[in-house]
């Protein structure tokens, strides 16, 4: 019998992958998407940092631009289609393009579902399901010119499970895992990858504001998602990564 000889090859580095292309992050004023256009950014990335408020997203920028990055600020609302378009228009308008776009704008109304009026409901599932439907919708013209184009959907251990009090965020996270999938297995003929970034809790305002009884030694640091993030989209093209779950070692939210 002949033995099989197979060649082994080293991971490739990140380091120089991602020089130079464009990524688009909503919701990046803080938190996550704060954390993910600076690891960006670190990695040679030019990075749009979107947010309600430009004056929030030009903190971020400003302080990439102190370590020699590129990036733009740019107000945005995930929820209304033509604020999509125009941030995806002056993405191209500034770089020349876009390769990645991370939906990562989310929102949450915690009451039980009787007393949440309609229009919270909705609010919620308009932010975090509309819109990143939404903003793909809109960046697909420019990211199938790219060489190497990706979209990332920040989901939640909110799609895995439930717990009370949080019926549209459940509703709208679920959703979004579900698009993510229906879009892997739609978009990938064209050779754009999509991945799901399950989220276990992290130390942000998203939950530190809220709720402040919460013991910071169960969540993580974003960075470590953003780091995630970035390992991803920085695989080979032959590779796709269509969901990953990132925990901290002591989730309270997830077995």
């Amino acid at each position: 019998m002949t033995a099989t000889r197979t060649t082994s090859h080293p991971m490739p580095s990140v380091d120089g992958i991602l020089q130079g292309r464009i990524v688009l992050i909503t919701g990046a004023a803080s938190g996550l998407g704060a954390a993910t256009a600076r690891v960006l950014a670190a990695a040679g990335m030019r990075v749009v940092v979107a947010d309600l408020t430009e004056s929030g997203a030009r903190a971020v920028t400003d302080e990439i631009a102190a370590t020699g990055g590129e990036s733009l600020p740019l107000e945005l609302d995930v929820s209304d289609e033509a604020s999509g378009a125009a941030a995806v228009a002056a993405t191209v308008d500034e770089f020349g393009g876009l390769d990645v776009l991370v939906n990562n704008a989310g929102t949450d109304v915690t009451k039980p579902l009787d007393e949440m009026t309609p229009d919270e409901f909705d609010r919620v599932l308009r932010v975090n399901l509309h819109g990143p439907a939404l903003m793909t919708r809109a960046a697909l013209p420019a990211l199938r010119r790219s060489d190497a184009p990706h979209v990332v959907n920040v989901t939640s251990t909110a799609a895995k499970r439930a717990w009370p009090e949080a019926s549209a965020y459940h509703a709208s996270k679920w959703g979004l895992l579900g698009l993510s999938h229906a879009l892997h297995a739609e978009l990938r003929p064209a050779g754009i990858k999509v991945t799901a970034i399950v989220a276990g809790g992290m130390r942000t305002p998203f939950i530190l504001e809220r709720f402040p009884d919460v013991d910071p030694g169960v969540l993580q640091d974003p960075v470590n998602v953003a780091a995630t993030i970035r390992f991803v989209i920085a695989l080979p093209a032959e590779t796709v990564i269509p969901e990953v779950m990132v925990l901290p070692m002591r989730e309270t939210s997830w077995p």
